[in-house]
C-alpha cells in the first residue's frame, strides 16, 4: 500500500508539472508539496500581432508611436491619424487569415516545449518559465515583467524571437524592456542576460533545412532539380541599412549556412518583402522576383520564410494569399508555373529543440554578443547607446 501511494503521488506530481509547463512554468513541486525555487525566466520577445481584428487599431497605434524606428512630426497625433486610416484595410487582411495573428498561440506552444526540455538539459537552473513580451500587441512587455515580479524571478534571459538582429526589431524590444524596468523601478531586482541573435546556430539551421528539404520534395520528382529557392525576409528601409544595421548580412549568413547544410545543387536568391511607403527599401521584393523569374523561364519556385519563425500575416497573407493565390493564381496565367511555400517552423519538434539548444548554450556563458555592444556607425539615437550600456553592464 505504501509503494502504491508513493507511485500515485509521483504520478500526480508529474501531471501537475506537465500542466504547468503548458502554462509556461515547469513546476518542480516535491512529493511533500513544498514549492520550488523561483524560476529562471526566459522572456520571448517579439513585435507580436493582433489576436483579433478588434486589436488591430491598438497594434498599429503602438507601432507608429515607436520613435525608435519611426520618427514622425507631431508623433502622437500623426500616429493616431495613420492608425485610424490603415485599420480598416489591415482588419480585412486579418479576416482573410482567420480573424487574427496566430503568433501568440505559436509562441506559447514553442515556449512550453522549450522549458520542458530546458528543465531536463539544465537542472542547475531549473525550473524554467517562459514569458511572452510583445512590443505592439498583448501580452506587452510590462505584462510579462509584472508576472515575473509576482513569481519572484531573480534571473532572466531576454530571448529575441528574431534570429537575425535589427535595430527595428530586437533593438526596439530591448528599448521597451529597459524602459519598463526603469519605470517599474525593478532594474536591479532581476539579473539579466541578452540572447540577441542566433541566426547561424546549428540547431536552428537544421530545423530550417528540414523544412526546405520537405518543400523541395513537394514538387513532382521530375521538377525538383529545377526548383529555384527564394529565401524571403522582411525588408528594411535603405536609410536604416545605410546607418550600419547588421540585419541584411545576418540574414545572408543564415541563407549561406542553410544552403551549405542542405547539400542540394539548387539555385537560390535572397529576396525581401513587406515594403511600406515610397522610400527605397532592400530589394528585390519577393513578389517582383517571382514575376521576373517567370519571365526568364523558370517554372518551379519554392519560397522559404527565413527571418520569420512563426506563421503570421507576412506568411499567411502576403505570401500565401497575395503572392501565390492572387499573383500566381490569376495574374500570371501559366498552368505550368508552380510556386510553393516551405512550412514555417512554428512549434515543430525540431524547432522547439533548437530554441532549447540556443538557450542551453547561452546559460553556459550568459553574455550578450559583442555585436550588441556596438552602435551602428550612423546611429543618432542616444537611447540606443543607453540601452546597449544598460544590458552590457548587467
Amino acid at each position: 500500500k505504501k509503494n502504491r501511494l508513493t507511485v500515485m503521488m509521483l504520478c500526480r506530481s508529474l501531471l501537475s508539472a506537465s500542466r504547468a509547463a503548458a502554462r509556461g512554468f515547469s513546476s518542480t513541486k516535491g512529493l511533500n508539496g513544498t514549492s520550488s525555487a523561483a524560476p529562471t525566466a526566459v522572456v520571448m520577445m517579439n513585435l507580436g500581432g493582433p489576436e483579433t481584428t478588434s486589436d488591430v487599431h491598438d497594434f498599429l497605434l503602438r507601432l507608429f508611436n515607436d520613435r525608435h524606428i519611426i520618427k514622425l512630426p507631431a508623433q502622437s497625433l500623426t500616429a493616431a491619424w495613420i492608425a485610424r486610416r490603415r485599420t480598416p484595410d489591415i482588419m480585412k487582411q486579418y479576416e482573410k487569415i482567420g480573424g487574427g495573428s496566430p503568433i501568440h498561440s505559436w509562441t506559447k506552444k514553442q515556449g512550453a516545449g522549450m522549458v520542458q526540455l530546458l528543465d531536463q538539459m539544465n537542472p542547475d537552473t531549473a525550473p524554467h518559465k517562459f514569458y511572452v513580451g510583445f512590443r505592439y500587441a498583448k501580452p506587452l512587455m510590462e505584462d510579462a515583467l509584472q508576472q515575473m515580479v509576482e513569481d519572484g524571478v531573480r534571473r532572466a534571459i531576454a530571448f529575441t524571437q528574431y534570429p537575425q538582429y535589427s535595430c527595428t526589431t530586437t533593438g526596439s524590444s530591448l528599448h521597451q524592456l529597459r524602459d519598463c524596468l526603469l519605470s517599474m523601478g525593478i532594474e536591479d531586482q532581476i539579473q539579466w542576460s541578452v540572447l540577441d541573435r542566433w541566426g547561424t546556430h546549428p540547431s536552428f539551421i537544421n530545423a530550417v533545412v528540414d523544412n526546405v528539404r520537405a518543400g523541395v520534395a513537394s514538387f513532382p520528382v521530375e521538377r525538383q532539380k529545377d526548383v529555384v529557392i527564394l529565401f524571403s525576409a522582411h525588408s528594411l528601409p535603405l536609410k536604416t541599412v545605410d546607418k550600419g544595421d547588421t540585419y541584411p548580412h545576418e540574414v545572408a549568413a543564415t541563407v549561406s549556412h542553410v544552403m551549405s547544410a542542405l547539400g542540394l545543387d539548387l539555385s537560390h536568391r535572397l529576396v525581401w518583402q513587406s515594403k511600406v511607403g515610397p522610400l527605397p527599401w532592400l530589394a528585390p521584393q519577393t513578389k517582383d522576383a517571382v514575376k521576373e523569374l517567370h519571365r526568364l523561364g523558370h517554372k518551379n519556385i519554392l519560397i522559404v520564410p527565413i527571418a520569420f519563425t512563426s506563421d503570421h500575416i507576412e506568411t499567411l497573407y502576403e505570401i500565401d494569399i497575395e503572392l501565390i493565390g492572387e499573383l500566381v493564381g490569376h495574374e500570371i496565367k501559366d498552368p505550368d508555373f508552380m510556386v510553393k511555400r516551405a512550412e514555417s517552423l512554428n512549434a515543430g519538434p525540431r524547432f522547439v529543440q533548437a530554441l532549447a539548444d540556443v538557450v542551453h548554450d547561452h546559460l553556459k556563458q550568459p553574455l550578450s554578443s559583442s555585436q550588441l555592444r556596438l552602435r551602428c556607425p550612423g546611429c543618432v539615437d542616444d537611447a540606443c547607446g543607453d540601452t546597449k550600456l544598460f544590458f552590457h553592464d548587467r
